[in-house]
């Protein structure tokens, strides 16, 4: 059985699956959804959706600190990595041993392109047909009315800052959710200080949960220093997770949109 990942990489099974680990938080939880629930025997210790799977499933240490001899035990027919989340050089020496299928997400085109070629990695067409297409459903109804597009930052470290730039899957989320972001023209995550949010009119400021775990206090800190933007908290996994997570996601900015009517 011949696949190509979103790399455009040559991934040849000998069957179905039955031993799959799974390197990406974001695409544990869509292998559960899928029900492949036996075939799963390895995640990692970020791969806390869904809860049961956290507590009992084998953890491989973490998506850029593998446990490759932990992975080799466990000799699997599947692993599924993601470009971005994983390290290169841990994936390919992975390759050497076993088939590895490696996502490439930037948008929500590419996410629901990676759902579909998973569902058929793993013989779990039809159901992530139906995922895919429930979530392209659900995000179509975002474009159902009109949405003042807030100048926004969105914040995904501290110390320093970070934000995320146009070339982004949370970007694509931010402009899912109708906003604007003020980092557009920039690349991957840079660095920003209040000086720039500032320069560059920013009306809103989201502080993600993750990967720097925002809180209350720091809506304060920068509050102090812009009073004229607003300042949310936002679920971190509603931007930034590209699996089955999405079927949440567009009730999540609706609702972001009706806080910021307020």
């Amino acid at each position: 059985m011949n696949y190509k990942d979103q790399l455009g990489k040559a991934v040849i099974l000998p069957g179905i699956p039955k031993k799959i680990i799974s390197l990406v938080p974001s695409q544990t939880e869509l292998l559960f959804d899928l029900g492949l629930n036996e075939e799963v025997a390895g995640i990692t210790k970020f791969c806390i959706h869904p809860p049961e799977w956290y507590k009992n499933k084998t953890r491989i240490g973490g998506t850029k600190n593998i446990n490759t001899k932990k992975i080799k035990e466990l000799n699997p027919d599947l692993i599924i990595a993601n470009k971005e989340e994983n390290v290169k050089e841990q994936i390919e020496e992975l390759e050497k041993h076993f088939p590895v299928w490696t996502s490439d997400v930037n948008n929500l085109d590419d996410a629901l392109d990676m759902i579909i070629s998973i569902g058929a990695v793993t013989a779990k067409e039809r159901a992530a047909q139906e995922i895919a297409t429930s979530i392209r459903k659900k995000f179509s109804k975002l474009n159902d009315d009109e949405f003042y597009p807030y100048k926004t930052v969105y914040l995904i470290w501290k110390d320093p800052y970070m934000t995320v730039g146009g070339d982004t899957f949370i970007h694509n989320m931010l402009e899912n959710a109708g906003l604007h972001n003020v980092f557009i023209t920039s690349t991957r995550y840079p660095e920003v200080t209040v000086k720039d949010l500032k320069e560059n009119d920013t009306e809103l400021i989201l502080l993600s949960s993750e990967p720097y775990p925002f809180k209350e206090k720091h809506i304060e800190e920068l509050q102090e220093q812009l009073p004229e933007a607003k300042i949310l908290l936002v679920d971190g996994e509603m931007f930034s997770w590209y699996g089955s997570r999405l079927l949440k996601a567009p009730a999540y900015f609706l609702n972001l949109r009706k806080q910021l009517d307020l």
